[in-house]
């Protein structure tokens, strides 16, 4: 009798070591799971941490403004300037130190309403941009402003402007002759040059 006690108390024991082996298998799988999970999800945070570093490195500024045909020869946009379609604009950024050296240059044409948008990539922390006209398609209003034919632009990200599209000032080609309303525009804004 004992034995037969015995014997069932060893077979009984053993259904349970193998119950708890069961058990303990079943905990080192569900461990396997959780640190499979937590690869995946750190593979996928280092991926996304990859794409904003490259996104960042490869950051798009749009440089934004209009090209305006000056009617009055005063260096300065009135009500009666015209903007001017199909005006040649180049965005062109120098290093610092060597103003000679060119990193980039972009050149575009405005709209209907003379306006031009440049798309450029990558921060220009380290250089000088400059938007400059380069061509008027009109023949009455082709001579670059004297000393306003080029805009500077911050293209960087790094200079406190909290978006990246940029507005240089305005660019304009100067006209031949004045148009003959220009004395009368110029009186109303309290000025008269002497060329009128």
């Amino acid at each position: 009798m004992d034995k037969s006690l015995y014997g069932e108390h060893e077979s009984f024991s053993k259904i349970q070591v193998m119950g708890q082996v069961s058990d303990f298998e079943k905990i080192v799988q569900k461990k396997k799971k959780t640190q499979r999970k937590i690869a995946k999800a750190i593979l996928v945070l280092s991926a996304l941490c990859s794409i904003l570093a490259v996104a960042q490195c490869h950051e798009v500024f749009k440089v934004e403004r209009n090209v305006y045909c000056d009617t009055c020869r005063i260096q300065f946009q009135i009500k009666i300037s015209d903007y001017i379609k199909g005006a040649s604009v180049r965005l062109v950024c120098r290093y610092i130190e060597e103003t000679n050296t060119i990193v980039d240059v972009t050149e575009v044409m405005t709209d209907t309403n003379g306006k031009y948008t440049i798309e450029d990539s990558g921060d220009h922390e380290n250089e000088l941009c400059d938007v400059a006209v380069v061509h008027s398609p009109r023949e009455d209003c082709n001579e670059p402003g004297l000393s306003f034919d080029s805009a500077r632009v911050v293209c960087s990200k790094n200079f406190g402007i909290p978006n990246s599209t940029r507005y240089a000032n305005p660019l304009f080609f100067v006209k031949e002759e004045a148009l003959p309303g220009c004395k009368d525009v110029l009186d109303e804004l309290g000025l008269f040059p002497l060329e009128f």
